[in-house]
């Protein structure tokens, strides 16, 4: 799981100094100067960089604004500036001087590969699909570049698109199971079976025993809605290390698919202990409580998981179906609009929001979504995805910050 991470972190990374005049006059602060000292912006520049591969973010940030006091025009400054954001998880401020970087320079591809590295941080996959997909135009051999747009891809469904993005990285990362998992949710997902296959015997060829290899072939069983064999491999993998990051997840969600409810909750209470902020566990368990009729405790675990992840369309679905089934119409239509809103083909939203609109009494418009939903179901790919996609595998750790 560490390579992700690590790759991911790579993108962290000062770019080339500029060319930038040798010194510019600047007004001394000082009073008792009483004369123009030069800045040399090459020199501020360096010290910037020194700084910033040293770790000490406050002194690269204040020699970086020496240089565009000298040169309001140095892209680098602004994209280094950038950079000292993203260390600081200042996703905003990052893509702000970011942005002022790539126009002013719009030719250097490492602007754009952090712009694209900050959307997929801030979880805005669809953002970043656009600069991560120039980088590759410009640099093809850019495994990190490719390895972020496969995710951004599968992220935001395009899952054909993925499989050709990331089909050509095999040579270099064909032992590495994470790669494997996500090339194969790509391959599930667009009806590559032959991929598939390939895939699956390339993981057990080159996983070992290791507890992380059987959670990533419970998790590809589980995806191929091989519910058994799933179980043992993460079973295998809970008598190797029970405290494998996400383990307990997965573990919960194949015992709900096996109508284990009671195991089910344990396993999902047990990863919340291990991953406390972790969205998925809370969707996860709504969605079980909801099963089990216990709608207090169901939309209970959909808003803790909103507090964790406001941008998630699943917690706002469970609500909704949790007050249409109350007769609670008014506050059903905000939750499925949101929820349609952030995921406009999540599986089942227009036939609960038909329903919804027809408690209200709205007939006509209760129709049309009616309509929108048998269109979808119309397609045989579609009812495929969508009966993935309602009881989905959550797949955290190809998100899990370094």
């Amino acid at each position: 799981m560490l390579a992700i991470s690590l790759a991911v972190c790579s993108g962290w990374r000062a770019l080339a100094q500029p060319a930038l005049p040798k010194s510019v006059e600047e007004q001394s602060s000082s009073p008792a100067a009483g004369v123009n000292k030069p800045i040399d912006p090459q020199a501020w520049f360096a010290k910037g960089q020194a700084a910033l591969q040293a770790g000490d973010l406050d002194a690269a940030e204040a020699a970086f604004h020496k240089v565009l006091v000298a040169d309001p025009r140095a892209g680098s400054a602004y994209a280094n500036l950038g950079v000292i954001a993203m260390r600081r998880k200042e996703w905003d401020r990052a893509i702000a001087l970011l942005q002022k970087g790539e126009k002013l320079e719009p030719k250097t591809a490492g602007i754009r590969l952090n712009i694209g590295l900050v959307e997929y941080r801030r979880g805005n996959y669809a953002a970043a699909i656009a600069p991560l997909s120039s980088v590759l135009r410009d640099q093809p051999d850019s495994q990190q570049a490719r390895y972020l747009l496969g995710l951004c891809q599968v992220f935001t469904k395009k899952f054909a698109e993925a499989v050709t993005v990331l089909e050509p990285l095999w040579p270099q990362k064909s032992d590495d199971v994470l790669y494997l998992y996500l090339i194969d949710i790509a391959a599930v997902e667009s009806g590559q079976k032959g991929l598939d296959e390939k895939i699956l015997r390339q993981m057990i060829a080159v996983g070992g025993g290791t507890p992380e290899f059987h959670l990533i072939m419970g998790k590809a069983f589980l995806n191929r809605f091989e519910v058994g064999e799933a179980q043992a491999e993460l079973e295998r993998a809970a008598e190797g290390n029970p405290d494998l990051p996400f383990l307990h997840l997965n573990l919960g969600i194949t015992y709900m698919r096996l109508g284990q409810n009671e195991r089910a909750e344990r396993e999902f209470l047990r990863d919340i202990a291990l991953e406390p902020d972790l969205a998925d566990n809370y969707e996860q368990l709504g969605v079980l409580y909801s099963r089990m009729q216990k709608d207090e405790d169901a939309e209970k675990s959909f808003r803790e998981a909103l507090h964790r992840d406001a941008k998630s369309a699943g917690p706002y679905l469970g609500i909704a179906k949790l007050y249409q089934k109350q007769n609670k119409p008014e506050a059903g239509l905000k939750m499925i609009d949101t929820a349609l809103r952030l995921s406009p083909d999540i599986h089942g939203g227009h036939f609960l929001r038909g329903r919804i609109l027809t408690q209200l009494g709205r007939q006509k418009e209760a129709r049309l979504e009616f309509a929108a939903a048998q269109k979808a179901m119309d397609s045989r790919l579609d009812k495929e995805r969508g009966s993935l996609e309602e009881d989905r595998v959550p797949n955290p750790e190809l998100t899990r910050q370094p």
